[in-house]
């Protein structure tokens, strides 16, 4: 049996851009067994999908983080880790990480065939590779589905998926019904924050809390809808900021949701509004409409995709931008113009073609 294990130690969106290729390989493959090596925060993305058989929710920064507080813990779980992934005796390691260790990783754990991308040589232990800058021109799905010619697969389609379990579905609409949130009215979701895989940098990424603020209140009066504020605990500064702002009441869902329970929340959306992040590329998996605002980074390459009227991307082209190129970002010193310039007008307007 051909076993594949996909490896990817990113984010959300980053790990979503990986699906068309698992549709790939288990429609050309349907007996194959795939697994996926990913980090503590995104494994619970595939816990209900039918094509991955075992998660290793174990990235390489997790593991830092359980040396930090205990070399002992961290022994043990390197090796448990190892352990796991060397049983299962792959065939193929399909690696996204643009980092070496992982691929020699792969190597000593006995994968004879090793498929990435070679990011500053960081590929030298993989067997097929193709040599990579950055991410330019093209999105990243397309970048990603070029390995597949490695494996002899062509793919059928390159929209992302997901699967949501049942039960978080129904904790949802429990969340949602709870709270007021009427199941046949119109739900607009806002997401201001910019996941966590940008860290300190993500404030880059924000359109003004206080034009999300007046926003919601528009979208509440103007479209009759009921708005939910998404994001993680680490986003609740800005929701803050939005809530007390608004002259409405949203329902505020910051860091109240599990991660599973964020993707059904999401889905059950009328349209979400959305910065450049992991809950943009949820709604798009999910086929929700989204109204998504792009500051430095290029939609053509991290936006949703493929190309949708379901699909409004908001930018404003000066420039400079973007200037997030080659994985690396120049010290913006235009007080982050291309984003702040967005009129909260031309967001609205955008929402209401979508509703």
């Amino acid at each position: 049996m051909e076993k594949f294990l996909i490896i990817n130690p990113f984010g959300i969106g980053d790990v979503l851009f990986t699906t068309p290729l698992i549709k790939a390989i288990k429609e050309s493959r349907p007996e194959a067994c795939v697994s996926y090596w990913c980090n503590e925060r995104v494994g619970d993305i595939f816990k209900n999908d039918p094509r991955i058989d075992k998660v290793f929710a174990l990235s390489r920064g997790d593991l830092k983080k359980i040396f930090q507080r205990s070399t002992a813990e961290g022994l043990k779980a390197f090796l448990r880790l190892m352990r796991g992934i060397r049983r299962e005796r792959f065939n193929t390691a399909i690696d996204f990480s643009l980092d070496q260790r992982y691929g020699l990783a792969a190597r000593l754990l006995g994968i004879k065939k090793r498929v990435g991308l070679n990011y500053k040589n960081r590929g030298r232990f993989l067997t097929d590779k193709i040599d990579l800058e950055g991410y330019e021109g093209r999105h990243v799905i397309e970048y990603y589905l070029s390995l597949l010619e490695f494996l002899n697969i062509s793919p059928k389609g390159k929209a992302p998926e997901i699967f949501i379990p049942d039960a978080s579905k129904a904790r949802a609409e429990n969340i949602l019904s709870r709270a007021g949130i009427k199941k046949k009215g119109i739900i607009v979701g806002i997401a201001a924050g910019a996941g966590a895989s940008w860290g300190q940098n993500a404030s880059y990424k924000h359109w003004p809390a206080i034009k999300y603020a007046q926003l919601a209140d528009r979208i509440i009066k103007e479209c009759a809808a009921q708005v939910v504020i998404l994001g993680d605990s680490s986003e609740k500064p800005i929701a803050d900021i939005i809530t007390a702002t608004m002259k409405n009441e949203p329902l505020d869902l910051t860091g109240k949701l599990s991660l599973t329970e964020l993707l059904a929340v999401i889905s059950r959306l009328s349209l979400l509004v959305t910065n450049d992040g992991g809950p943009l590329h949820i709604a798009v998996a999910a086929g929700v409409k989204t109204v998504s605002i792009f500051g430095p980074v290029d939609s053509t390459v991290y936006g949703p995709y493929p190309p949708s009227e379901k699909h409004i991307v908001i930018k404003n082209d000066i420039a400079c931008r973007p200037c997030y190129k080659k994985f690396r970002m120049d010290i913006c010193m235009h007080d982050k113009e291309c984003i702040n310039s967005i009129s909260t007008e031309e967001v609205f307007a955008a929402v209401r073609r979508q509703l």
